[in-house]
């Protein structure tokens, strides 16, 4: 099976890829590895749809990995807010610096994974479509297609590594970089989690799993525990025309964003900024990838020199730097 896979789908892809601003056309050069790295960043757990104007403000703002190199982390961070897993954005410039001060991007995928904040998906991403070179590129679309390609039924997270052996025979030595890139279209656009469009798909001649008339329940998953939940406290306070802000601890939740000072959902048990005439103004809810956080957002108005953070006028204040959790407490306030 495997000789006729990469063929078919390449002519589909060649009339179907989607048009993406860190994409090259089908066939034509590789993008710049800076680009093709921004993104494999960025994309990881996260959506193409919310990926897109991020990249393309982070692209006009810092045009070559040098100038993000030479970015100051704090404004970077603020450019990062709202996308999530902010270890990435703390990856992100370590990672420039690396790469401006070494005068580029290396070319394989073993020198690529010494780099910070990069492993093993993404130094075989940026391998194969910056450099051409023959790595397999595995991410959750590529083992959904796989699964059903080859009716594995083994359920995830245990079948991984045979998914992965798998896709391996099916990498081209010849245009590894749009073959990456047309399993991740075909996951995403044909090969759908739920009501797979097997009637269009360009491999649905050698698809096992829609012979057998099982592709949709491919590729079986063990049941998920249900996420812990936490609570915690968000102190907003105001003075005069400042609001009180803190950068959170460069490494962990939230790591080195600008926040509201807070406690308890974070693992520490701090006391309020400041002594105030606290009340509680509304409650949020948030997920984060291993527990759910209930959070009490308490306001105040009141002068002083604060206990943690610092004030910040207000006219100069965009709650849109803030890290989503922080954006949601800012919204009970409006």
């Amino acid at each position: 099976m495997e000789p006729e896979i990469a063929p078919l789908l390449l002519a589909w892809y060649d009339r179907h890829a989607r048009a993406l601003p860190w994409r090259a056309p089908p066939g034509a050069p590789p993008m710049d590895p800076y680009r093709v790295w921004l993104s494999e960043v960025m994309l990881q757990q996260t959506t193409v749809a919310a990926v897109r104007g991020y990249f393309e403000r982070f692209t006009a703002r810092w045009p070559t990995v040098e100038a993000l190199a030479a970015a100051p982390k704090a404004e970077v961070m603020g450019e990062w807010a709202g996308l999530g897993y902010y270890a990435r954005a703390r990856n992100l410039v370590a990672c420039a610096r690396a790469v401006a001060e070494r005068g580029g991007f290396p070319t394989t995928r073993d020198e690529l994974a010494r780099l910070p904040g990069i492993g093993a998906y993404t130094s075989a991403a940026i391998a194969a479509i910056a450099f051409g070179r023959a790595e397999t590129v595995v991410d959750g679309n590529v083992e959904r297609v796989v699964a059903r390609l080859y009716a594995v039924e083994t359920p995830l997270p245990g079948a991984r590594r045979e998914l992965a052996r798998l896709a391996e025979g099916l990498t081209p030595e010849a245009r590894p970089g749009d073959f990456a890139q047309a399993m991740m279209d075909l996951g995403a656009t044909i090969c759908t989690p739920r009501s797979p469009a097997c009637g269009v798909c360009p491999l649905s001649g050698p698809c096992r799993a829609r012979a057998a008339g099982i592709a949709a329940e491919l590729p079986a998953r063990m049941p998920r525990a249900p996420k812990p939940k936490r609570e915690g406290i968000a102190w907003v306070a105001f003075d005069r025309r400042r609001v009180l802000l803190e950068r959170r601890p460069p490494k962990g939740l939230l790591g080195g964003t600008l926040a509201f000072p807070s406690s308890g959902w974070d693992g520490s048990d701090q006391p309020p900024p400041l002594a105030a005439d606290w009340r509680e103004a509304g409650r949020v809810r948030h997920v984060f990838t291993h527990f759910e956080l209930d959070m009490a957002v308490h306001v105040a108005r009141s002068g002083g020199n604060p206990q943690r953070g610092e004030w910040h006028v207000l006219r100069d204040f965009d709650p849109a730097g803030l890290p989503g959790l922080m954006r949601k407490a800012w919204a009970v306030l409006a």
